[in-house]
C-alpha cells in the first residue's frame, strides 16, 4: 500500500524515470499561432562553462570543437575537455570594445589536410576602427597568422556584423554592419552594411554580382546570422532592426534589402519596388537575432533555428512552399532559460550547440556563464 501511494504521488508531481525527451513550453508570439507544448527530441548537457563571451564555433572531422571568445582568444575542446591554453590570443592592433572583438570563425573544408582556420576580428589603426578576415594555420592546437584575406571593413563600437561561413560553393561569406552610419549600407563603394563573398585565398570570385567587388548583397543594418537550406541551398540571414523589426531575409545575389530606406515590411512604392523585404520580422518585439543554422537531421529537419540575444530564446522557424520563402509558423524555445543566446550550430551527428552571451555587458551572468550547451539527439 505504501509503495502504491509513493507511485501515485510521483505521478501527480510529474516525476518519471527513463524520460528521453524534454517538454518545452512555447509562448505565442504576436501574429503567430504556436503550439502550447513541443516535444524536444534532444537531451541537454553542458559542454563547457566559465567562458568569456563565446561567439562562434566549428567542429573538425577529428571531433575537436574550435570556438572564439570575443575578448580575443581562439580555443579548442578536445575529447570532451576544454584545453586551458588558447590556440592564439590576439594582441594590438586587435581591439575588443562594445560588440567588436574576435567574432566569426570557420574551418577550411580541407582543414584536416591544410589546417586553415578563418576568423573575423576588429582592429584599430590610429583613430579608425575596422574589421578584417584572417586565415590562420593550426598545428598541434596552436595557431599563427597565415594571410590577411580582406581588411578595412567599416567598424565601430557596435554594428560590426562579424559572421563568416563557407558555402557549398567553397566561397567565404562575410556579414558586415553599418557601424551606425546607415548610408553606408546603400553605398556600392563601401563594404559596410553588406554580405560579402570572397574566395578562400581572398580573391574576388568572377561570379559575384558586381564585377571586381566583394559585395554579394547590400542594404543591411547589422546582419549576424548566415545559413543555407539543406535541400535548396538557398541562403538566409538574420539581421537586427533599429527599434524592434528584426529581420529574417532570404538572400539573393545582388539583392538590396533596403536599410535605411525601408525596415521590416512596408508597402512598396515605385522608387522602392526593387528593395527586398524580409520573409519574417519581429514587429514591435525585439529578438536581436544572431547566429543561425538549419536542422538537417531528425524531426526538426528543414527548420531554421536562430539564436536571440535580447529576446533570450531560440527561434524555430518553419518554412513552406516550393521555394521555402514563406513562414508557416514560429516557435519560441527556451525563453529566459539560458539568458542571451549568441549562436546555434548543428554538429555532424545532428547535435545542436547553443552559446550563451550573458557576460557580454548586456546580460545578467549566472553561475557557470558563459556556456556551450549541447542538445544531443534522441532520434
Amino acid at each position: 500500500m505504501r509503495t502504491i501511494l509513493v507511485i501515485l504521488i510521483a505521478l501527480s508531481l510529474g516525476i518519471t524515470s527513463g524520460c528521453t525527451r524534454n517538454k518545452e513550453v512555447i509562448e505565442p508570439s504576436p501574429g503567430q499561432t504556436s503550439t502550447t507544448q513541443l516535444d524536444i527530441p534532444y537531451t541537454m548537457e553542458t559542454v563547457a562553462e566559465g567562458l568569456n563571451v563565446p561567439w562562434e564555433m566549428d567542429i573538425a572531422k577529428d571531433g575537436r570543437i574550435f570556438f572564439t571568445e570575443r575578448p580575443g582568444t581562439l580555443r579548442v575542446i578536445e575529447k570532451g575537455f576544454l584545453n586551458p591554453e588558447p590556440l592564439i590570443s590576439f594582441e594590438a592592433p586587435f581591439i575588443s570594445e562594445g560588440e567588436g572583438g574576435l567574432l566569426g570563425l570557420a574551418l577550411d573544408p580541407s582543414f584536416m589536410e591544410n589546417h586553415y582556420i578563418y576568423v573575423y576580428h576588429t582592429y584599430r589603426v590610429k583613430d579608425q576602427v575596422n574589421n578584417r578576415v584572417l586565415r590562420l594555420i593550426e598545428k598541434n592546437n596552436k595557431a599563427q597568422l597565415d594571410k590577411v584575406l580582406i581588411s578595412g571593413l567599416p567598424g565601430a563600437e557596435n554594428h560590426n556584423g562579424g559572421r563568416i561561413k563557407i558555402g557549398a560553393d567553397k566561397l567565404l561569406y562575410i556579414t558586415s554592419g553599418d557601424r551606425y552610419d546607415p548610408p553606408l549600407a546603400q553605398d556600392p563603394t563601401s563594404m559596410g552594411g553588406k554580405i560579402l563573398r570572397i574566395a578562400l585565398d581572398g580573391s574576388i570570385p568572377a561570379s559575384n554580382p558586381i564585377k571586381n567587388s566583394a559585395i554579394y548583397s547590400m542594404g543591411h543594418r547589422n546582419p549576424q546570422g548566415l545559413a543555407w537550406h539543406p535541400e535548396t541551398g538557398q541562403l538566409y540571414s538574420s539581421e537586427h532592426g533599429q527599434t524592434a523589426h528584426d529581420e529574417i531575409n532570404l538572400i539573393e545575389p545582388g539583392g538590396n534589402y533596403g536599410w535605411p530606406l525601408i525596415e521590416g515590411e512596408i508597402a512598396s512604392s515605385p522608387e522602392k519596388a526593387n528593395l527586398k523585404t524580409p520573409i519574417l520580422q519581429s514587429g514591435k518585439e525585439t529578438w536581436a537575432p544572431s547566429g543561425a543554422a538549419f536542422v538537417s537531421k531528425g524531426p526538426w529537419k528543414g527548420s531554421l533555428l536562430v539564436a536571440g540575444l535580447r529576446g533570450e530564446r531560440l527561434l524555430k522557424i518553419n518554412l513552406k512552399g516550393p521555394k521555402y520563402d514563406t513562414v508557416s509558423n514560429v516557435e519560441h524555445l527556451f525563453q529566459g532559460k539560458f539568458g542571451r543566446l549568441r549562436n546555434v550550430y548543428e554538429g555532424p551527428d545532428g547535435s545542436l550547440y547553443l552559446m550563451t552571451n550573458n557576460r557580454d555587458g548586456r546580460g545578467k551572468p549566472k553561475t557557470g556563464d558563459d556556456k556551450i550547451i549541447r542538445l544531443k539527439p534522441t532520434f
